[in-house]
């Protein structure tokens, strides 16, 4: 009889061999000059990001504050975004049909790790600042992760650092990671999400993160219910802060899991149709790009004629909106809500195949708008619903679970919604990958190849 091969066994001699390696890696000349480079990177690449900010958002101020406040309105008046996304689709088309680049990334297609060759800096600057200051549905993150990565790849050319694949996509993750660092205003939000996107691990990081975030947090609900309920202390490392935290209930878990099953179910067509915007787009890209650019405009001009309140509720990034939605909630009321969350999710749409930007705030607010309009439901109440809303549309369109955990928990700055946050992410991430799957349509056919053409890396993003 033939005795069996013995079989490798997974066992303690397995880790001091990834040790060596790890120790290899950080004893190599140039891994140790690639950290110090990254270490340095993150001066002169927060402070071209903090002024960016700073000029995208002065220019929004005076075009949507000071302008209309000088022609004699309170806010600006219903059609206003018309005149102004008109020149913003005017301007990306123009960007992207004749820049090097192509202005950068289509928002439909996703965030993305790599950094862009710093000949398409240019455009990709110049397109952002057509598209998001003017009313573009869309954030400055992706602009800046291209930015702080192409900026990473051109300060390497003062250095004696070797241009190998290793080292080119070590320096554009420093630099994107400090662009998004400076945007967020935390660093820990940066790591996350640059894990995300880059997709470390494929679909097997997703796979062991699912049941690793759901557990957890049922875990902290039952500790957290338990401790509550009963009045009896296990120690923790928990800090007692001098704000009340509200508690979580069997009603807010309940309210949590439909959130996040009606918000994937609501949201997972965004992506899709912004997807078929770019490809539609990519037929005629200045005609065609315009078109949508007035098509989100006139769902601001709409919004604004039904409910009376400004139009930059739909148009814009949403990020100063959702500041004043969160401090003064019962300001709205649910005609608002309603139309605000169908007009600005269509706008956004448009947007993501057309303009240029980032992805993630308009998301967020729609989740936050959703949530205030469903507090009143029994049991429920403004801030658990907004955490599980914001959580829940985070993760249905940028299916990104863990970092839609931190950025909320980030916003909220408190942990006590955690819990309901993980539950609601997990959820709408499941439920958005058992959805039917959309089109394999390139996002950005036009952009793509250019990047392409000039050395840019390949996309890798969000699916």
């Amino acid at each position: 009889m033939t005795e069996p091969s013995p079989q490798p066994v997974d066992g303690p001699s397995s880790q001091p061999r990834e040790a060596d390696r790890l120790r290899e890696l950080l004893r190599s000349p140039d891994y140790l000059r690639v950290l110090v480079y990254s270490a340095l990177i993150g001066i002169p690449v927060s402070l071209v990001a903090f002024w960016f900010l700073v000029a995208l958002h002065e220019v929004q101020h005076v075009l949507w504050a000071e302008i209309p406040h000088h022609l004699g309105w309170d806010t600006a008046p219903w059609w206003w975004p018309l005149p102004l996304l008109l020149i913003a689709g005017v301007l990306v088309g123009l960007i992207a049909t004749r820049m090097t680049g192509g202005g950068g990334h289509i928002p439909a297609g996703g965030l993305h790790a790599g950094a862009m060759p710093p000949a398409a800096l240019p455009g990709v600057v110049l397109a952002a600042a057509a598209s998001l200051p003017l009313g573009a549905v869309l954030g400055p993150e992706a602009p800046l992760i291209a930015l702080g990565g192409g900026l990473a790849l051109l300060f390497r050319r003062l250095t004696r650092i070797a241009g190998t694949p290793q080292a080119t996509a070590l320096l554009g993750a420093a630099g994107a990671a400090a662009a998004i660092a400076a945007i967020f205003g935390n660093p820990l939000i940066a790591a996350v999400l640059l894990i995300e996107v880059a997709g470390i691990g494929g679909p097997q990081l997703f796979a062991l993160m699912l049941p690793a975030l759901l557990s957890s947090g049922i875990g902290s609900l039952v500790f957290t219910g338990i401790g509550h309920w009963t009045g009896l202390e296990t120690g923790s490392l928990n800090l007692t802060l001098p704000t009340p935290l509200p508690h979580l209930d069997p009603a807010d878990v309940l309210w949590t899991i439909l959130i996040g099953f009606v918000l994937a179910v609501l949201l997972n067509p965004v992506l899709e149709v912004g997807r078929r915007v770019a490809a539609f787009v990519s037929g005629g890209v200045l005609p065609r790009t315009v078109l949508c650019a007035l098509g989100a405009a006139a769902c601001a001009a709409v919004y604004a004629l039904i409910t009376g309140r400004p139009p930059a509720d739909v148009a814009l990034s949403g990020q100063a909106t959702l500041g004043e939605l969160a401090a003064d909630p019962h300001a709205w009321g649910v005609g608002a809500l309603i139309a605000v969350l169908i007009l600005k999710t269509t706008a956004y749409a448009l947007c993501l195949g057309s303009l240029r930007g980032g992805a993630i705030f308009p998301a967020v607010f729609l989740g936050a708008a959703a949530g205030v309009l469903l507090a009143p439901l029994p049991g429920l109440g403004a801030v658990p619903a907004m955490a599980a809303g914001m959580a829940a549309s985070t993760a249905a369109i940028m299916r990104l679970p863990v970092s839609s955990v931190v950025l909320v928990v980030l916003l909220l700055g408190s942990s006590a919604m955690i819990p309901l946050a993980i539950l609601a992410a997990v959820i709408s991430f499941a439920v958005t990958e058992l959805l039917p799957a959309g089109s394999t349509l390139s996002p950005a056919p036009a952009a793509e190849e250019r990047a392409a053409d000039t050395g840019g890396p390949t996309a890798a993003g969000t699916p």
